[in-house]
């Protein structure tokens, strides 16, 4: 028993003194280097994506494309938008879009346009929270 107590006693003295008030340093810089969240916020994509989300609560899917419908119908701008929500991975001869995200396979700009246009109206609206 009492050599239970002395080791715990070590090991807790131990870990105490490990403890320090810098991070561990490697010549003049840390050793562990932690970014700050948010970084990407001067990229060019954040600057195309649509309605931000309040901080801690990420839009979904749909909210994001049905925020493209406030842009002009037919124009590059909502295009965009929706390419920013999917990314296009073009196919040189998709299938019959099922589903919002198969929009993406279409190479020709406006057959995208469309069928993002018609996903993106059939979905019932949000409400507003």
């Amino acid at each position: 028993m009492r050599m239970i107590l002395a080791v715990a006693a070590v090991l807790y003295s131990a870990s105490a003194f490990a403890q320090a008030d810098k991070p561990p340093m490697i010549g003049d810089k840390p050793l562990v280097q932690v970014k700050p969240k948010g970084t990407k916020a001067g990229t060019k994509e954040a600057a195309a994506k649509p309605a931000v989300a309040p901080k801690g609560k990420p839009q979904s899917i749909a909210a994001r494309l049905q925020a493209c419908l406030d842009l002009d119908d037919g124009t590059k701008d909502r295009l965009n938008c929706y390419d920013a929500v999917i990314a296009p991975t073009p196919k040189p001869k998709p299938a019959k879009a099922k589903g919002y995200a198969d929009c993406r396979f279409f190479k020709e700009e406006d057959e995208r346009l469309a069928c993002f246009n018609g996903f993106a109206e059939s979905i019932p609206k949000l409400p507003k929270t």
